[in-house]
């Protein structure tokens, strides 16, 4: 079975439109990157755990603030190029990214050092419009754009 993650994409009407929140990963491979260097905030599921809630906790795990008591609605799922199936909810909220404290990682660095060093799950969150939500997004979540842009269409 694909290994599963689950995420939750805020937007809000900024003053050119709709504006999506990303959070850019954290870590050493991923310092010096920018464009496919951004990610919706999720995570993978725990035991038992249903995605919503897993798609709740992540959040507040890499970001360090609480979901906004807000409606979700499902965007769907999405298989990444790694096989990992990816599934995102979205809500409406403003949220002021200069608070963010994000949750933090063990890995082995530098590589094969045989030391481990800890970095944040993400570095920074920002605001951006669909067209730059697209450029920076990691590929396979660029799809959850549109399906929030379809959605808001409609609605």
């Amino acid at each position: 079975m694909a290994k599963q993650s689950a995420g939750v994409l805020l937007h809000r009407e900024g003053a050119r439109g709709v504006e999506l929140l990303l959070a850019h990963l954290g870590g050493p491979l991923w310092e010096r990157r920018d464009e496919h260097a951004w990610t919706v905030p999720k995570g993978e599921p725990e035991a038992g755990e249903e995605l919503l809630d897993t798609a709740r906790r992540e959040f507040c795990e890499e970001l360090g603030l609480a979901v906004p008591d807000v409606e979700l609605v499902d965007l769907g799922s999405a298989r990444q190029s790694s096989g990992k199936v990816v599934t995102i909810w979205a809500g409406r909220a403003d949220l002021d990214v200069t608070t963010i404290v994000p949750g933090t990682f063990t890995m082995p660095w530098p590589p094969r050092s045989g030391r481990t060093a800890e970095f944040p799950e993400v570095d920074r969150a920002q605001w951006f419009s669909p067209a730059d939500a697209r450029a920076k997004l990691v590929k396979g979540q660029v799809v959850f754009v549109d399906r929030l842009l379809d959605l808001l269409d409609r609605t």
